[in-house]
């Protein structure tokens, strides 16, 4: 993979590998939703788009990713469930002019709200969670990887507790060889609302700044002690800034 030009974290490669299972079976594999969910979805989307550019918006972009010319590989994006109203927007308006991405949304009628509020932003969607479907969603995004989009994931979602780290995104880095991007949102003013997340809204006509961090390159064949220290090392650096961790 080509990272040329592009901050990078790196830990050091280990050798033994350590199998991993993200859920112990595939059931209830079905896809929750219907028309009804797919309209609200819509709806949201559109919602945050005009919201959006009520906003003052400032990017710090530390590994290139908004770049016309950049020479970044498929990267896995990850940010905190709360910041997920105003950081698709944003991307649209930045990466999203010549990168392609998809959203990991749960199987539920909530993911499907929110995949259709994607759409909004040319954001495809892969559906599955740490509990329902997730081998499938693994297989899904490490394919989308190869097709070359860019795969966003929230660590902590879709059920929360808000800002606790599952371990799919740490197992999709390991085994797709993808980098992630961790994503940060700070706000001049906001409101939060009493979801399990406490979802952050920022106020009309106030500052938002999204970093874009340097990209960290996760070794393949990890051990069990090792595939720990990576996970809190993510989710370390995605805490940083966060006011009411």
């Amino acid at each position: 993979m080509n990272y040329r030009g592009c901050k990078r974290r790196v830990a050091p490669e280990l050798t033994e590998p350590a199998p991993r299972n993200l859920a112990n079976s595939e059931k209830n594999t079905e896809i929750r939703g219907g028309r009804k969910e797919e309209i609200l979805g819509t709806l949201v989307g559109w919602l945050m788009r005009g919201w959006a550019k009520t906003l003052r918006v400032q990017i710090d972009d530390r590994c290139g990713v908004t770049l016309p010319n950049s020479q970044l590989p498929p990267v896995i994006y990850a940010m905190w469930h709360n910041r997920i109203f105003t950081i698709p927007p944003i991307w649209a308006r930045t990466s999203g002019r010549f990168r392609r991405a998809a959203v990991l949304t749960s199987a539920s009628k909530d993911g499907t709200i929110l995949a259709r509020a994607m759409e909004v932003f040319q954001l495809q969607s892969v559906r599955g969670s740490s509990s329902r479907r997730a081998v499938a969603a693994l297989i899904g995004m490490r394919r989308t990887l190869k097709e070359g989009i860019d795969i966003c994931i929230t660590p902590d979602g879709p059920r929360g507790p808000k800002y606790s780290f599952h371990p799919g995104i740490i197992k999709l880095a390991e085994s797709s060889r993808a980098p992630i991007v961790a994503v940060h949102a700070a706000y001049s003013s906001a409101w939060r609302l009493k979801t399990w997340d406490m979802l952050v809204i920022p106020k009309p006509f106030s500052k938002v700044t999204v970093i874009f961090d340097e990209i960290l390159v996760i070794p393949s064949k990890l051990d069990d002690a090792a595939f720990v220290t990576q996970l809190e090392n993510v989710k370390s650096i995605l805490l940083t800034g966060v006011d009411d961790a």
